[in-house]
């Protein structure tokens, strides 16, 4: 009998702090990485916030120089990567901080693949482009969703094309992940909730990818039990210290999920909505996580009832079919419970952009080129994508 020859890979920073108070580690961290002077990659709303204050008096009290840039935007693009190059190279780092929530991190990941490897960061767009290791590299996360800080992806906007690049490269996994949840007690409950929601998509994705495999599993299991418990809370009080260090853990128990099993086609189609309207991309998962779910749900019936099962649903005497349609039905009640847009069109109208049906039919072309839609349960034809977005919208 022949057995088929199948390798899993676990891909996870060397090291990781979580908890209240881990950013008094930055500077010792990031001189155990070799770093003598980081380029911390930030953004504006980190700086109005006060965060970065926070960080950079740290290194001053430890006597270490630094840089920043903090031009990062959300949805970051190739022009943000290569002025931040340019940063770097200028005040002569040697290392990286990047401090934020994904787009931080994406951002700084793209600098850092530039630096190493050279040429432009378009060069990197696909799996393992890359030949040489990052400069040493701590990852500071504020937020509880991406898990950014963790991962091996990074996501960057070609503004030439209007698509958002998926490259996917073991080497741009950060050297040291930080979660403290007291960087993010001032975030606001749209941005908890999208962040939040971000992280349910991660778990939900790689539990039902065709990759999947026993440790992803727990990792998703054990990150879908904490949002289902915890997200509420931290919405409707970011105080809640508790309900944020759990948000921690259920955001990086999504990444070591995600970033094993790989995610599906609500990441495939929410990447062309960010590169085309520039929407945020945690409330774009939220909004076509149901529908997406919706048409995988017949390729892996038991595992969507087992999920509403971990989210807190009775189940008790129901058959898998209608097990499962109550893991939907779960999702879309936390959805509407934290605050998310009922649909695409009310989301770009809170944002000021015009999502438009005529646009479908290039973003379902993008999207099913998209790498993340490699490990999607159910391989979806271009009218089936189509389908979905008008039902999102």
């Amino acid at each position: 009998m022949a057995v088929r020859e199948e390798v899993y890979g676990f891909f996870i920073p060397s090291v990781t702090l979580i908890g209240i108070g881990a950013s008094k580690e930055i500077p010792s961290k990031i001189s155990d990485l070799g770093g003598k002077k980081p380029l911390i990659v930030t953004d504006q709303g980190i700086v109005k916030a006060g965060i970065l204050k926070i960080i950079t008096a740290r290194l001053d009290d430890a006597g270490m120089k630094y840089e920043v840039y903090d031009e990062t935007i959300p949805n970051p693009t190739d022009e943000n990567v290569h002025k931040g190059v340019e940063v770097y190279k200028k005040a002569k780092c040697d290392s990286l901080i990047t401090l934020g929530g994904g787009s931080s991190h994406d951002c700084g990941k793209g600098i850092g693949l530039v630096v190493s490897n050279g040429g432009k960061i378009h060069d990197y767009e696909g799996v393992n482009k890359s030949t040489k290791p990052l400069p040493p590299y701590v990852a500071v996360n504020t937020t509880a969703g991406t898990a950014s800080e963790m991962t091996r992806f990074c996501i960057i906007t070609d503004l030439s094309r209007k698509v958002k690049m998926a490259i996917v490269d073991w080497r741009v996994t950060p050297g040291i992940a930080l979660d403290d949840p007291l960087l993010m007690v001032g975030m606001p409950p749209a941005l908890t909730a999208a962040t939040g929601m971000d992280a349910l998509t991660h778990s939900v994705e790689a539990y039902v990818s065709t990759i999947a495999n026993p440790m992803t599993d727990a990792c998703a299991e054990k990150s879908i039990e904490l949002i289902f418990k915890y997200l509420r809370r931290a919405v409707a009080n970011g105080q809640d210290i508790e309900a944020r260090e759990a948000m921690c853990f259920a955001q990086y128990l999504g990444g070591m999920a995600f970033n094993n099993a790989s995610l599906g086609h609500v990441h495939a189609m929410a990447h062309q909505l960010g590169g085309f309207y520039d929407l945020p991309h945690g409330e774009c998962n939220a909004i076509l996580l149901p529908h997406v779910e919706k048409f995988n749900l017949i390729a892996k019936v038991e595992r969507f009832a087992k999920m509403a099962q971990i989210m807190g649903e009775n189940i008790e005497g129901m058959s898998p079919r209608a097990a499962a349609e109550k893991c939907l039905d779960a999702i879309r009640q936390l959805s509407t419970d934290v605050g998310i847009p009922s649909g695409l069109v009310e989301l770009g109208k809170r944002y000021g952009k015009n999502v438009r049906k005529e646009d479908i039919k290039i973003m379902t072309g993008n999207a099913q080129k998209d790498a993340c839609g490699l490990t999607n349960p159910r391989c979806p034809t271009d009218k089936d994508v189509n389908a979905i977005y008008e039902a999102a919208l």
